[in-house]
Order: structure tokens, then sequence, then C-alpha cells
């Protein structure tokens, strides 16, 4: 998370100064786009990267997996309904690349003791947006909602669990997010740097069909836990 929040903040200070320099702060800028947030509706796309882990709970604790969440990348399209001011509703539906790297104890070879859990998401938020009043061609934002998930990855159907070195979880999820942004209003678009995380809210695990399994025997719940870092063009 610290990680991917100094990312966050590197972009976005990096953007503001090659794009805006010192006229963000002056107290006379340029107002860019000046009647954009006036529209009923509006649309947009997005690029980003994410980081995909699991919240999980054990029936034995001590016995604990160590869990490796890897970097992903990110794809998708904004839609802006216009309720109020300072509150719109959004539909954000995505592309998500990302997997975790799960390490088990207590085995002596590497092939029983690591599983890869690739996931290849669409992502299906409903958001809503609270946006500060604008400053100049700044204006922040928090942004909340819930969201359902697609793992086009998911071996859900498969009949072969971690005995044939299958790791299999649920292909629909669903999760709540929290996040914040800023807009960043420019002469012809607005751009939108943006970090959200996402709860599971269902536990997404199927466990092996013997129920003493060394990889799933143990697992009371798993859930997703998520960052994702998104680049909104609008």
């Amino acid at each position: 998370m610290k990680k991917f929040f100094s990312y966050f903040l590197l972009i976005f200070v990096a953007t503001a100064n090659a794009q805006f320099g010192k006229s963000v702060f002056s107290k006379d800028p340029i107002i860019n786009l000046e009647n954009f947030d006036k529209q009923r509706v509006h649309w947009g796309y997005f690029l980003g990267f994410s980081t995909y882990d699991f919240k999980t709970e054990y029936k034995v604790p001590g016995q604990e997996i160590d869990i490796k969440a890897n970097t992903g990348f990110n794809v998708g399209l904004v839609g802006n309904l216009r309720l109020h001011e300072y509150l719109d509703l959004r539909f954000e539906p995505g592309l998500y690349y990302g997997s975790r790297t799960l390490t088990y104890s207590g085995f002596t070879n590497q092939r029983d003791a690591l599983r890869e859990v690739k996931a290849t998401y669409l992502h299906f938020p409903l958001l809503l947006k609270f946006s500060s009043l604008r400053t100049g061609n700044v204006r922040p934002y928090i942004v909340g909602g819930l969201s359902t998930t697609m793992n086009l990855s998911s071996n859900s159907k498969s009949k072969d669990d971690n005995y044939e070195q299958k790791f299999r979880v649920k292909q629909w999820t669903q999760n709540y997010e929290l996040g914040f942004g800023i807009d960043l209003y420019f002469e012809y678009f607005k751009f939108s740097p943006s970090i959200r995380g996402v709860f599971g809210l269902n536990d997404e695990l199927i466990r092996d069909n013997d129920p003493n399994s060394p990889w799933t025997g143990n697992i009371k719940s798993m859930k997703t836990r998520a960052v994702l870092i998104n680049f909104t063009f609008h």
C-alpha cells in the first residue's frame, strides 16, 4: 500500500508541475474547461495498475499462508452522471489483470509448496463521487460504492483440485470500494488520478475434495483485497 501510494503522489506531482507549472498556485490562474462539470452526462477512459491480495482467516491460528501480491494493470471506460453540483454517479467497467503467489510451509518440494493464482477480472463498480469546491483548475474528491467482479480465469468448474495443482476460486464476487482522487482541468481535457481500495464481501475459495487438504482445510475464508490506481481522461 505504501509503495502504491508513493507512486500515486509522484506521478501526480510530476504531472501537475509539467502541465500547470506555477499557475496552480497563483492567485488568478487561467480557468480551463469552466463549464465541463455542468454536463449532465460525460464519458472517459482510464489506464492504471493494481495489486490484488487475499484477506485470509484460518480455523487454527499459526498455520498461515505467505501471500505475495503482484502488480497488474487495468484499462476501462467511465460513464459519469451528474446528480448535483457536488455529487456524481459513476459506472467504471474495466478489465483488470492480477496475480498472487501463495507459499505453504510444511512441504519438502516447491511443486506442492507454491500456488500461483492468476486472474483476469471484468470489474463492474457503481460509485458515488463526492467532489469538493473547485479551486482554480484543481478539484479533490472522494468516491465509494459497490462492485461485482467476474474472474475470467476462474477454474470453478474444474473437478481437479490442489492434489492436481489446481487452486480453485469462485467466478463471481461482490465488493465495496473506497478511495479518493483529484480532478485536474487542462485546456482540452480533464485528467483524474485516483487511488481506491477494493474489499471483498464473500468467501472466494473453493475447497479441495478432501476436507483435510493441507492447502484448503485450514482456511475459514479467503476474500479479495486490492489497491487500484487509475489515471482517467475525460
